[in-house]
This record gives structure tokens, C-alpha cells and sequence, in this order.
């Protein structure tokens, strides 16, 4: 299996499905978003991609025209006139899976973007701030906002302002994958200053913000890829590497390790196979984490058996005694403005694989679904962004 391809837990997507109220249209108020602010400034309808149905991006997605302008606020909420968006699997994978009447709701699809404040709506924020940010899954199924629209509301919780040093496209990649990557070691593995940290994926959008928030806290990397990535992950500052298709890595790991040394292990491919975690007393420090971003995987089977090695099998019967945890991306707004910190410091840099025009995000997608870029994917829905 490649590493290449990042992967990014959430709230399952029927979890999420059943808490958007499929029975109000994409403009109106739901229940749980009381009427706001009202700009009356503003176009009437801007162009959008949505999902008309379940399926590949190629066979599903539409650029509409008609897409409502959000033209209500609720309290806490903003107004941003999208500059860039970048994709994730995430959204290709709730295509594939949600129903089509739920897919239809939402008025535009994808999480992380760039953009400029329109409306501050009496937040923090205020009109011409340039920012960043991300609107989770949940968030989107039940608001029915998107990035890859001209336009879009979303909690000012979710954005933080742009640092000078990166532009509109740089930025948009930052979010989703940079909070799952620092959520996992920070929140999750508690690193500190001096211990190793392994990276499973390293070339991935995950694996790469990982290893370079890991080097800015002062840790040691060591990390996976292809070996054609050898010298990407190095440059973002990994101090080992290993060569996974040379032989099983946890064989190369043990092999490297007289004994265990590692703190914090973070499986930033999604790998539904358990080997990594069942054999990991040979590399991870007793007092260890081995922290996922979640199983991938559309065999049932396949998740009993990983359920089984990796959660319910007592120390007793053969299982591993060592931490697994899950990272659930959340929006933290103090996690992003740490992080917004360590970009403007120049400790993390921008990723960006390839930069598409708006009406050609099938053709990104076409990029994502190869699996083999190195940093995002970016739509630049403003024309006129950098």
C-alpha cells in the first residue's frame, strides 16, 4: 500500500449525515441557526461546486451559478469572499458515501480556504482581514457551507488572520491538515523538547506538517515514504529515514532500534493493517503513544480484525502494551493561532502540490485521486488571489 496519500479522521460521515436536517433547503435557517444579521451589500448568487448526487467528483460535481450568497449571519459567525480552497480526501470520500439528498443540501464542497473578511459581524474580525481557516464536516453538512464557493459564512472560531509571509494559495492548504498533524502530537502525544517522534507517511500532507511542527517544538523525526521522498522529508527536516518499500517497516524499525525510543508514533496514512501498532513494543517507549488518523477501509472485516488487535485484545492474550489513540480533527481556535504562529515565524511552510484555476477543480481532483502529490492540491476561486 502507498504512504502518498494523506488521510484525515473525523466524526463518522453518518454520524454527521443525521445531524443535518435534510428537510430545509440549502438557503434557509435550521432549526439549531437562528435568523442573524442580514448584508444587504452583497450579490444575490455567486458560483459554487456542488454535489448533485453520490459518485466520483468527475461523474457528480457542478459549478451552479445560482448558488445563494449567504445573506444572514447568526451570531459568532463571519462573511469571507474566498480567495483559494484546497482539497482533501475527505471530500472526494463524503461523495463516495453520503446519500444524494444529503450530498444536495450542502451548498458547496471542500473545508479548508483563504480568503477576506467581508463582514466581521461584530466578532474579532473585521472587514478586509485577510485569513484563513476550515469548516469541518460536520459544520458543512449542517449550515450547508463549502470553500469552493465565491462566498461563504463560517464560526470565527474557525479562522485566524493570515500571516504576511504566505499568500492567499499558500494558505489555503494549511488547516485541516496542519490542526489534524498538530492536534495529534500536541493535544494527543504531548510531545516535549528532545524525545523522537516516528512519522508514518512523511511525504503525506499530515506526515509533512508533522515533521516540521515536531523540528519547530524541538523534537527528533524519523519518518517513512517512498524512497523518491527521500529527500522532500528530509528538507522538512526529518533526521531518519526508511524506506518502506524495501522491506516491512516494522521490521526496519525494530532492526534500527536496540531498544525502544520513539514517544510518540503517528500513522499519518490511515492504514487499516495492525502490524505497525501490534509490533510497536520494539520501538515505542513503554510510556509511549501511538496516535492514528484513523483506519481506512471498506471491508467490515477488515475493522473487526483491527478492532480486535488494536483495542479489545487484553495484554493477556497477546496484546500490545502500548497507547492507541485516534486523532479527531477539532476547531480549536487557539491550536490555529499557535499555529498561524509558527508560520509566521518561518517554522512551517507552505505545502502546495499544484495550483488549479476555479473552473477547472475537476481537473484537481483529477490530481488528488493520483495520490501521489506531495502537498496540497489548491483551487484558486479568486482569480485576481496570489
Amino acid at each position: 500500500m502507498s504512504l502518498e496519500q494523506p488521510e484525515v479522521a473525523q466524526k463518522s460521515f453518518t454520524e454527521q449525515a443525521k445531524s443535518a436536517n435534510s428537510d430545509v433547503p440549502p438557503n434557509a435557517s435550521t432549526p439549531n441557526e437562528p435568523a442573524g444579521k442580514e448584508n444587504t451589500k452583497l450579490p444575490t448568487k455567486q458560483k459554487s461546486w456542488r454535489a448533485t448526487r453520490r459518485g466520483e467528483p468527475a461523474k457528480v460535481l457542478k459549478l451552479a451559478e445560482d448558488t445563494p450568497v449567504p445573506a444572514k449571519l447568526k451570531k459568532g459567525e463571519v462573511l469571507v469572499k474566498v480567495q483559494a480552497a484546497a482539497l482533501n480526501p475527505v471530500g472526494y470520500k463524503i461523495m463516495g458515501v453520503l446519500p444524494g439528498f444529503v450530498l444536495r443540501r450542502v451548498q458547496a464542497v471542500e473545508h479548508d480556504l483563504s480568503g477576506v473578511v467581508v463582514d466581521g459581524n461584530g466578532t474579532e474580525f473585521k472587514e478586509d482581514d485577510e485569513v484563513f481557516g476550515w469548516i469541518p464536516v460536520n459544520q458543512s453538512l449542517s449550515t450547508g457551507q463549502g470553500a469552493l464557493a465565491q462566498y461563504t459564512r463560517l464560526p470565527a472560531a474557525n479562522l485566524a488572520r493570515r500571516p504576511p509571509n504566505i499568500s492567499a494559495t499558500q494558505a489555503a492548504g494549511f488547516c485541516l491538515a496542519g490542526l489534524t498533524a498538530y492536534q495529534a502530537l500536541v493535544d494527543i502525544g504531548r510531545i516535549q523538547e528532545g524525545q523522537w517522534v516516528f512519522v508514518n507517511g512523511g511525504s503525506t500532507a499530515v506526515g509533512s506538517f508533522a515533521i516540521m511542527i515536531a523540528k519547530a517544538l524541538g523534537a527528533r523525526v524519523g519518518t517513512s515514504a517512498s524512497g523518491r521522498n527521500e529527500q522532500y522529508v528530509r528538507d522538512l527536516g526529518a533526521d531518519e529515514f526508511f524506506d518502506y518499500t524495501k522491506a516491512p517497516l516494522h521490521e526496519q524499525l525494530a532492526a534500527a532500534c536496540p531498544e525502544a525510543k520513539y514517544d510518540v508514533f503517528l500513522e499519518a496514512v490511515g492504514f487499516i493493517e495492525p502490524t505497525l501498532f501490534v509490533k510497536s513494543a520494539a520501538y515505542l517507549t513503554p510510556r509511549g503513544t501511538f496516535v492514528s488518523v484513523g483506519p481506512q477501509s471498506t471491508s467490515l472485516g477488515e475493522y473487526i480484525r483491527f478492532a480486535w488487535n488494536v483495542i479489545l485484545r487484553p495484554s493477556v492474550l497477546g496484546g500490545t502494551k502500548r497507547k492507541w489513540r485516534l486523532v479527531l480533527v477539532e476547531p480549536v481556535q487557539e491550536d490555529l493561532k499557535v499555529f498561524a504562529k509558527m508560520i509566521e515565524e518561518g517554522k512551517v511552510h507552505p505545502l502546495v502540490d499544484s495550483v488549479f484555476a476555479f473552473e477547472d477543480a475537476l481537473k484537481a481532483y483529477e490530481r488528488l485521486l493520483t495520490k501521489r502529490a506531495t502537498g496540497k492540491i489548491v483551487v484558486k476561486v479568486d482569480p485576481a488571489a496570489e
